[in-house]
């Protein structure tokens, strides 16, 4: 299966969730137009109260569709952009990219995977108990985020459901996805 864009949302107030659209622009060092989370230093409500001066690593999510079908087999009914992400994918591992993975999107966009998000207690007012089918342990007792990855805009341009994806890995030794 090849990889594709299944879903694009944006929201320009804070909101759990992004309502879908037909097309979404992502600008260069910026992220999504129109988007609360779009900016070149931090967006996200508790990281600007850390410290709004840090840079924007989290400009545009990604959240891999397969993800709603694993969750649905616990009864758990997602959809595209319920859960924040920008731009929902199909057919490619999400959470097995290595940082610095470039992702080329429809006829330009690029963006560079930064890390892996890290969900918070909101999922769980979604659905109550969410949280944990995103968020777990290994059997080492490691923490596992599956929650979509984050990234920034390298080149900007337009994204649609449907556009493909292709998959550019940074020179190695890979570093694996951390928490952004």
């Amino acid at each position: 299966m090849n990889a594709h864009v299944t879903a694009v949302s944006s929201n320009g107030e804070y909101s759990f969730t992004k309502p879908n659209r037909e097309s979404i622009t992502l600008l260069t060092g910026l992220g999504v137009e129109g988007d609360v989370h779009s900016g070149v230093t931090v967006r996200h409500r508790s990281r600007v109260a850390q410290d709004p001066t840090q840079p924007n690593l989290r400009q545009v999510h990604l959240m891999h569709e397969e993800l709603f079908a694993e969750v649905g087999e616990d009864g758990f009914e997602v959809a595209a952009g319920e859960l924040g992400e920008n731009i929902t994918t199909r057919g490619i591992d999400l959470l097995g990219l290595p940082t610095g993975t470039l992702l080329r999107i429809g006829d330009g966009a690029v963006v560079e995977v930064t890390g892996l998000r890290n969900p918070c207690v909101q999922i769980d007012h979604f659905q109550d108990g969410l949280l944990k089918r995103v968020v777990g342990r290994d059997e080492a007792g490691n923490t596992v985020r599956r929650a979509g990855i984050m990234s920034v805009v390298r080149e900007g341009g337009v994204v649609r459901p449907g556009d493909p994806i292709e998959v550019e890995l940074p020179s190695e030794p890979h570093r694996p996805l951390e928490r952004v």
